[in-house]
């Protein structure tokens, strides 16, 4: 046994909060290790030490047997260690081969040697099926082949550690597959990767060892084959967590949204919706299942008034009888509609605001919050904290004062943090009708997942209409009362009540059969 990684008792403190504490690891060359634990639990931290964007409070690391000092990414990447980032770090306007040598520009005579570096990227493509065009505009790729950029450019500069952080977070299911070829790929040429995920089906099918860490601390480590996924949410969460939330049928009403041979042609005259029709009574949560990339995106804009981009919108959206179309998204809401976004970071909060004005995004008017000149502060940082209690968010102010919590930039917090603040913000709206759910679940932990199903599930059960937009195929089948089968920009195939309910008796053969519409 060789080992490629050693962290002996690694410490990470802000003001007097221990993002990791004590922290010993060991891991083996030539390995899938996966790390998992909840929200605010201190993996990314942990890897980001690793990988020279934190110093450690105290600790030693030793890298291939010796001591390592790594007070920055450039120290990282000279002993071998690359990261590939969750929210990728590419400059879209330069092409594949400007983005991967960027800041490591070969040159011949002082000119770059893109000839070089075309060879090096073939071979390496080839080596690990990486496929890419190496003079293909970064915005011109799906984002799969953003990842694969990314991996390229970490291998490019002769890593043997490899750190991905979420990498199958917007990945399609083919997209999935073809990345866990690759790092198996990775790992056999002797490559050591390092993963952080939420996602416990694919810890299990791709890792060789997993360790679990909670509120900072490491907590478990152990071969992958010698444990479940039941036990690692136990692990995780410290209790035991219901992987499928439990759900009554639904009993639905009237009709609340109607969307009629809804078409969008975009701006370079591609048709990307396609008489697209579906309709969601109140009571009800109808999902949308399909592979990213098929319309999802466009028609959420559609339904939020957002579509500005010169492209031709045309069709009918309805709303109890009122034209949605051609209103603003500030109209819509006050409507009772309320939004969770598909890009959080885009569309869901601003990182530089508090995590207190960022839960009342869209309700700063209401008399509950607003004074005659700015804000009643003692009441909106009591509904901040209860609604970061009722959450569980995990967050921590430079004092350790509890009260300044809420005061904290929400950019301070976890991806999965921040999408708990945009699920409380949104759940927790007054004279709520129609609840748009894209991806509500991205990014969080298997114990925060359970609680955000049953707070949507009751948001049905009060009478509200839900759509549901999901690329994790389980989280659809488990959460709808009807579903639609989206694919190149129209409802496929939709399935009745009565066939979900007989579909979730045996959910691997109805996965299936949803599969044959969606691809």
């Amino acid at each position: 046994m060789t080992i490629a990684i050693e962290l002996k008792h690694i410490s990470k403190r802000f003001g007097n909060f221990y993002a990791n504490e004590d922290i010993s690891l060991t891991v083996e060359k030539g390995t899938i290790h996966a790390i998992v634990g909840e929200n605010g639990a201190g993996k990314s931290t942990l890897m980001k030490i690793l990988y020279g964007l934190y110093e450690p409070t105290s600790g030693e690391i030793f890298i291939n047997g010796r001591r390592a000092h790594i007070n920055s990414p450039t120290d990282a990447i000279r002993l071998g260690i690359g990261m590939v980032h969750q929210h990728f770090m590419l400059v879209p306007t330069l092409t594949v081969a400007e983005n991967i040598i960027l800041g490591d520009e070969p040159t011949n005579h002082g000119i770059i040697d893109f000839d070089k570096v075309h060879n090096e990227l073939k071979a390496l493509s080839e080596k690990f099926g990486l496929a890419i065009s190496p003079d293909a505009l970064v915005s011109t790729l799906s984002v799969g082949e953003e990842q694969r950029v990314e991996i390229l450019k970490v291998l490019y500069r002769k890593a043997d550690i490899l750190i991905l952080d979420e990498p199958t977070a917007v990945l399609t299911p083919i997209e999935t597959e073809q990345l866990f070829q690759t790092l198996c790929s990775l790992a056999q040429s002797g490559k050591t990767i390092l993963i952080i995920t939420h996602k416990l089906d694919e810890v299990l099918a791709i890792s060789n060892c997993v360790s679990v860490m909670r509120q900072g601390k490491l907590v478990a480590t152990m071969p992958t084959k010698e444990t479940t996924k039941e036990a690692l949410a136990r692990a995780m969460v410290g209790r035991e967590v219901l992987l499928s939330v439990p759900k009554t049928p639904c009993h639905e009403k009237d009709v609340v949204l109607s969307v009629r041979n809804l078409c969008y042609t975009n701006s370079r005259g591609v048709k990307v919706l396609n008489n697209l029709s579906f309709e969601i009574k109140a009571g009800e949560i109808y999902g949308i299942a399909g592979v990213e990339g098929n319309g999802q995106s466009e028609l959420l804009k559609a339904l939020w008034g957002m579509q500005d981009d010169g492209g031709v919108l045309s069709g009918e959206i309805k709303f109890a009888n009122i034209n949605l179309l051609g209103k603003s998204p500030r109209e819509i809401a006050s409507l009772g509609i309320s939004h969770i976004p598909e890009d959080r970071l885009r569309y869901g909060v601003i990182k530089d605001y508090s995590i207190s004005n960022n839960l009342i995004f869209g309700r700063h008017r209401e008399p509950t919050f607003a004074a005659r000149i700015g804000f009643k502060w003692n009441e909106l940082a009591q509904y901040a904290l209860d609604m970061m209690t009722l959450f569980d968010v995990r967050a921590a102010s430079q004092n350790g004062e509890r009260s300044k919590l809420t005061d904290a930039k929400i950019g301070s917090l976890s991806g999965g943090n921040q999408q708990k603040i945009v699920s409380a913000r949104e759940l927790g709206r007054p004279q709520l009708k129609l609840l748009i759910l894209a991806q509500p679940t991205r990014g969080v932990d298997i114990g925060a997942i359970e609680f955000i199903h049953r707070k949507i599930i009751e948001t049905r059960d009060k009478g509200i209409a839900i759509l549901l937009i999901s690329a994790e195929l389980d989280e659809v089948l488990s959460l709808s009362d009807r579903i639609g089968c989206l694919y190149k920009g129209t409802i496929r195939k939709e399935f009745s009540k009565q066939e979900v309910l007989q579909g979730k008796e045996q959910p691997k053969e109805f996965e299936k059969e949803i599969g044959v519409f969606i691809t």
